[in-house]
């Protein structure tokens, strides 16, 4: 992973070529971009629309409000009997379960067994009293996977899984793969909060910014990145206010509750699944759990904003600060 680092409260700059070519539309819930420096126009385009693809295939396959999709079927079923899964979507199960061991169930993607309960759009939480019955359906430990015929089984009722924390991720490496595949030296890729860059930005690397968890349209902090990814949860794209208290979407598997011990955290790793989960998971583990973490991680690195607005670096990064 090659990584500058800088602090500029600045807007993102702009590097406008005739060869860079993008396009960006709604998947996953969110806004996709593809773009990707080409010397042949029809040829560039063409591998854009490879790439969007690579991550409707990936949208198509891990939705869970999506009948048609394989997850929603393992959710329907794999309580009744194993599901067989397509090999793409058992590998991100498995990789998820993994962060789920590493972090001693702060990374659950059975959170969903309380969080499909939560409507950020009209505002509506359930009770505490609901939400302390449900939470006991939150467990990993409840998936089965068996590799010799990519199946996945629950072990309790009531169980459901969202891969909100880690499938778009994977999306982002998938599209990444593609234009690789295809050639393509320098490119980017994003997906709400996650993205990848391939190569730089022409002569130098690509500046990135991180929102500012509290002022729309400002960035906190600015990082140029080459060949890297990056993914960033924060509780203000889903949440709504109520009795004073910031609900948003990123919940404690522990407690069924919104997590409030930070507003941000960016992860930088060399593939975007790890990235995106990990910054999910640091989220929950807060400040000094989560920065342990990650410093036990060789290549990857975070920054936090805490619940007071203060910034947090893991120690790769302070060690590449001027």
């Amino acid at each position: 992973m090659r990584l500058f680092l800088s602090l500029l409260l600045l807007s993102l700059p702009l590097h406008a070529s005739a060869n860079w070519y993008s396009e960006s539309r709604e998947m996953m819930g969110t806004q996709v971009t593809v773009e990707l420096w080409s010397e042949d126009k029809a040829k560039g385009l063409q591998i854009i629309e490879q790439a969007m693809a690579a991550m409707q295939r990936v949208d198509r396959m891990m939705n869970p409000l999506n009948p048609d999709s394989a997850l929603y079927q393992v959710n329907q079923q794999a309580y009744a009997a194993p599901v067989s899964v397509p090999e793409a979507l058992f590998g991100v199960i498995e990789r998820a379960l993994h962060y789920s061991r590493l972090s001693d169930g702060a990374f659950d993607i059975s959170f969903a067994s309380v969080g499909k309960y939560y409507d950020y759009r009209a505002g509506r939480a359930p009770s505490a009293e609901f939400v302390a019955q449900k939470r006991k359906h939150i467990n990993y430990r409840a998936i089965a996977l068996n590799p010799k015929n990519h199946s996945v089984a629950f072990h309790t009722g009531d169980l459901q899984v969202d891969l909100g924390g880690i499938a778009k991720g994977y999306a982002v490496d998938q599209a990444i793969t593609v234009l690789i595949e295809a050639g393509i030296v320098a490119g980017f890729v994003s997906a709400g909060g996650d993205s990848r860059v391939l190569g730089d930005h022409g002569d130098r690397p690509r500046m990135i910014g991180i929102k500012h968890p509290r002022k729309k349209d400002e960035f906190a902090v600015m990082i140029p990145l080459a060949d890297t990814a990056i993914s960033t949860s924060g509780d203000y794209e889903r949440f709504f206010i109520k009795d004073n208290i910031r609900l948003h979407h990123i919940l404690d598997p522990k407690t069924g509750h919104s997590s409030g011990a930070v507003q941000s955290v960016s992860v930088l790793a060399p593939l975007a699944i790890d990235s995106d989960a990990l910054s999910t998971t640091t989220f929950v583990l807060g400040v000094e759990r989560g920065l342990a973490l990650i410093n036990s991680l060789p290549g990857i690195d975070a920054i936090i904003i805490d619940s007071e607005g203060k910034l947090h670096y893991s120690a790769g990064l302070l060690r590449q600060t001027p």
